[in-house]
């Protein structure tokens, strides 16, 4: 278990879902994670979900575009990685090979600055948010059931991924095992990975997921498929602990995983 009240640069400190129908995401994982959820609206008047776990922040979510949907995007959850001034690091970010598919923005909430943000591409095309926090750090809680735990790259470029976080964060990367898997660490602290892609994903572009620990993977992936969601794969046993790939009822992938040693 971790808590947080700040997160050093770096560091992966918050993850959301693009949602089409946020009730209905509010419900299944209400029911498959035990989060309570409170609607918010920043300044704009934009609306965003905030979902917690034991009085603490661990994840938010936001309402798909109509644009998006009607063009066919799925839903998806985001991984967010915390930096010191969002500008610099976006333009940097640029230099290095990225695009920039949203400007930084403020997001401020009855007139206090909420954080900055904005999305990128990686060369690969894995999309990441920067998160340059005010008010909010990020989650108040993970590693333990019901937050999340892992933040992992599916990249068909390893050494050319290595090279980009690395220069863009600082990353530093230890292997493990013998299929080339990377261990991402920031602050002393693991902070992810990165999977070399396999012939038997198929036509699979780069993206990150997310992992969000239970307490039984077994027992969540059939609370899970009860709720409408769908098994991609697993449940199968790592070294990390067991996890299984799915994906919630509206179709947005992400994985659970009852972590072995959670620190």
């Amino acid at each position: 278990m971790a808590r947080f009240d700040r997160y050093v640069a770096g560091q992966f400190s918050w993850v959301d879902l693009m949602s089409p129908d946020p009730a209905a995401s509010a419900a299944f994982y209400g029911s498959l994670l035990g989060w309570q959820h409170t609607a918010t609206k920043d300044d704009t008047g934009g609306a965003y979900t905030m979902f917690e776990l034991h009085g603490q922040p661990v994840a938010g979510m936001g309402t798909m575009p109509d644009e998006l949907r009607a063009a066919g995007v799925p839903p998806s959850w985001s991984s967010y990685v915390t930096v010191e001034n969002a500008d610099a690091m976006a333009a940097k970010a640029r230099d290095l090979g990225a695009e920039l598919q949203t400007p930084v923005i403020d997001i401020v909430q009855a007139g206090e600055l909420v954080g900055r943000m904005t999305v990128l591409a990686d060369p690969e095309g894995a999309r990441l948010s920067l998160w340059q926090p005010g008010r909010h750090p990020g989650a108040g809680v993970t590693n333990e059931p019901g937050t999340f735990g892992w933040n992992e790259l599916c990249s068909k470029d390893v050494p050319g991924a290595k090279r980009f976080y690395a220069d863009l964060f600082g990353w530093e990367f230890e292997p493990q095992g013998d299929d080339g898997y990377q261990e991402i660490r920031a602050g002393g602290r693991a902070n992810g990975g990165i999977l070399p892609w396999r012939p038997d994903m198929g036509d699979m572009p780069a993206f990150w997921s997310v992992y969000f620990a239970v307490e039984d993977c077994d027992a969540a992936v059939k609370q899970l498929q009860e709720l409408g969601g769908a098994l991609h794969m697993g449940p199968v046993d790592i070294d990390p602990g067991r996890f299984a790939v799915v994906s919630d009822d509206q179709g947005a992938i992400f994985n659970l995983m009852k972590i072995a040693n959670p620190d």
